[in-house]
C-alpha cells in the first residue's frame, strides 16, 4: 500500500500513485481503497474507474465524397464535451447504479457537467 506523491494541480490537490494506480487526489485514493473493500465484501459489483460520459458529442462540418468516391469526415468544429466519472458502481442489494465524484472544489465547468449529466443521461452525480 505504498503512496507515492506526484505534481500539484492548479487547486492544490497532489496526484498520487497507489497500488500502480494513480489517482487525482489522496481523498481519491482513500475512497478507491474503501470501494475495493466493499466490492469485495460483496456489497457491490462492477467497480469501474474514470468511466467517460459524451455530454455533447463531436461537431463536424458535412462529409464529403473524395474522387474515388469514399466517404470523408467533414473537419472537425468543436471537440466533444465529455464527464469523467470517478467511480462507477452497482449497489448489489438494489442493482442501483452509482456514480461517484470525489471534490475538493466544486468548478464552474465541473457544475455545467454535473447538470448536463442530470439532463441528458438522468443520472445524478453522488459527490463526497
Amino acid at each position: 500500500m505504498g503512496w507515492q506523491y506526484n505534481r500539484r494541480n492548479k487547486y492544490g490537490a497532489r496526484k498520487v500513485t497507489k497500488n500502480g494506480l494513480i489517482y487525482d487526489s489522496k481523498k481519491e485514493a482513500r475512497r478507491a481503497g474503501i470501494l475495493e473493500a466493499l466490492e469485495k465484501a460483496g456489497a457491490i459489483t462492477d467497480l469501474r474507474r474514470q468511466v467517460k460520459y459524451v455530454l455533447i458529442p463531436t461537431q463536424r462540418e458535412p462529409d464529403t465524397i473524395g474522387p474515388k468516391g469514399g466517404r470523408k469526415p467533414g473537419k472537425v468544429i468543436e471537440r466533444e464535451c465529455y464527464y469523467l466519472a470517478d467511480f462507477v458502481y452497482t449497489i448489489t442489494e438494489t442493482g442501483e447504479t452509482v456514480i461517484e465524484d470525489t471534490k475538493g472544489i466544486r468548478t464552474k465547468e465541473y457544475i455545467i457537467k454535473r447538470k448536463l449529466m442530470l439532463e441528458r443521461y438522468g443520472i445524478r452525480i453522488k459527490e463526497l
